[in-house]
């Protein structure tokens, strides 16, 4: 009765005829959040014209591009700048080559019991923010953390493991392997398991097969976890601030300073905006290298 009721009253508000245009709809919310973004990013490019006034301490009213030809003259921001490309660029490489095996496994395991618990272990850090993984990593990681007191009583340490650059770089590779093994594991999936089994009838042994078979059609979703990890490690803020100590700042940190400890929003704002500008283009870069059909399987099926 409930579900008869539910029915004429989803046909009453959407009849038979509209449902042509039931794509269109259910594109929307997602078109929503899109301008949503354009709106934000147009407001920062327009902030980004103006310069504080160091004596009121508001923004003036005249464009110009003194923030960034400010941004251009510092090197502290060229260098924050290539730490964070090239952390950005190390925590995808590492994140792709631990996740590969990992998804692998998870979708081709023949034991349901192993395939629970790589799932599981997998979702598990949902549940937990980034921060208290961070803070977790400083009660393992500190002078007085749980392995230095191991390594004290072999008669080793202490060792400095964290607030470093080392550190901050394996906070994300630890943040970011969930988000990479769930981009690769449909492509993997995809692979339809007796085309490698063909391979080896052929005399291909497992690393060959592995090679020009396995990892050539699983590139989709190598490409795709490759941007989504990049762009994210790119732009993550916790990491470098509680893992990195204040001395390991990435180009978000440098955001967040501009805008609320200077309280200088339109330096802020062009900070940003250059990180958008420079991630969207190593993004076109990866998509120009390996092409843009890359992100999907319907250049292939055709």
């Amino acid at each position: 009765m409930l579900l008869d009721t539910l029915e004429a009253v989803r046909a009453l508000l959407w009849p038979r005829t509209m449902r042509r245009y039931s794509s269109a709809v259910l594109l929307l919310p997602a078109i929503a959040l899109v301008l949503v973004l354009v709106a934000g990013l147009a407001w920062m490019g327009e902030a980004s014209l103006h310069l504080l006034d160091t004596e009121t301490f508001d923004t003036g009213e005249d464009y110009t591009a003194a923030n960034y030809r400010e941004i251009g003259a510092q090197s502290t921001y060229w260098i924050v700048l290539g730490r964070s490309v090239l952390g950005a660029a190390i925590v995808t490489l590492v994140t792709l080559i631990l996740a590969f095996p990992y998804a692998y496994v998870m979708v081709r395991t023949a034991s349901a019991w192993t395939r629970k618990v790589l799932l599981v272990s997998l979702f598990l850090p949902f549940f937990i923010g980034q921060v208290v993984r961070a803070y977790g990593w400083l009660i393992i990681l500190g002078r007085e953390g749980l392995l230095n007191t191991v390594f004290g009583a072999v008669g080793l340490g202490p060792y400095k493991m964290i607030y470093n650059y080392p550190s901050v770089l394996f906070g994300l590779v630890q943040y970011l392997l969930p988000f990479a093994v769930l981009l690769i594991a449909p492509a993997v999936t995809a692979i339809d398991e007796e085309i490698e089994l063909a391979s080896e009838s052929l005399g291909a042994h497992w690393l060959r097969t592995f090679r020009h078979v396995t990892l050539p059609m699983a590139r989709p979703g190598l490409v795709a976890a490759a941007l989504v990890v990049f762009t994210l490690a790119l732009t993550d803020y916790a990491m470098p601030v509680i893992l990195g100590g204040g001395t390991n700042d990435f180009i978000a940190n440098a955001v967040y300073d501009a805008f609320f400890r200077i309280s200088d929003s339109g330096l802020g704002s062009a900070v940003a905006i250059v990180l958008v500008l420079i991630a969207t283009a190593l993004a076109a870069v990866i998509l120009t290298v390996l092409g843009a059909g890359t992100l999907g399987f319907s250049d292939e099926r055709r």
